[in-house]
């Protein structure tokens, strides 16, 4: 490779240069492709449900259809596990919860997916640029000690430099590696406990509970529910 900016990257960061550069590029792809999730699922707004809140009418056949009607229009991750519960409604209640802790599951998969990577790459640039900091100390005494006249600010020049170039790069990668990590981790566990809850409520109101959908305006998962309780036991390592 030729090129001079590629010439002036290997001058600055010497051996590290491409496992820094493997590591900024799979960091910045999946940081990209996450965000693009994010920006895609948020816009949706599931209207059907707000509509369903203020009339909590008993789950009727024709309300039933009405409802896979409405649902058939979004894309949103709520309006498909609504879909599979509805098409699972003549089943036992125990049946359609078993079904949509596992769609959760999978849901949640999916969230989560390149987030690990994106953590071991928060991890191991700072060892990186750690490395990069022992080679070209071990660079500037090296030349040192073949140097035989008084020690000169361009013999300690390149040593140095190649030690902090490689820290500061490191730590560049590392640090929104890490926070887009967290902060997309927090944002999928939070769709799915929000998921879940409504599919319990869902799930409530398809045995028959008029006032199910009715019971909270909280969208956050409640402790103790079955089908949050479920996906994080399927879930847990």
């Amino acid at each position: 490779m030729s090129h001079p900016l590629y010439h002036q990257l290997s001058e600055q960061l010497g051996y590290l240069t491409w496992p820094l550069f493997i590591c900024a590029f799979l960091s910045s792809l999946i940081v990209v492709e996450r965000l693009a999730l994010l920006l895609f699922e948020l816009p949706k707004r599931d209207t059907w449900l707000t509509q369903l809140r203020r009339q909590p009418k008993s789950a009727t056949p024709q309300e039933k259809q009405q409802l896979m009607t409405q649902i058939s229009r979004g894309s949103s991750m709520l309006s498909k596990g609504t879909a599979l519960l509805l098409a699972h409604s003549d089943h036992p209640r125990a049946m359609r919860e078993e079904i949509a802790t596992l769609w959760l599951v999978k849901q949640k998969r999916q969230l989560l997916s390149g987030l690990k990577i994106l953590q071991v790459i928060g991890i191991i640039t700072p060892l990186l640029g750690l490395l990069g900091t022992v080679l070209g100390l071990i660079e500037m005494f090296n030349q040192l000690g073949v140097s035989e006249g008084p020690v000169t600010p361009a013999q300690l020049a390149s040593g140095l430099g190649l030690a902090m170039n490689t820290t500061a790069a490191g730590l560049i990668i590392a640090v929104p590696a890490i926070t887009f990590a967290h902060l997309l981790t927090l944002w999928a566990e939070q769709r799915c406990n929000k998921m879940s809850h409504i599919l319990n409520l869902l799930n409530l109101w398809l045995e028959g509970f008029d006032k199910a959908l009715s019971l909270d305006n909280d969208t956050s998962a409640p402790q103790g529910t079955t089908l949050a309780h479920s996906t994080a036991t399927s879930s847990s390592p």
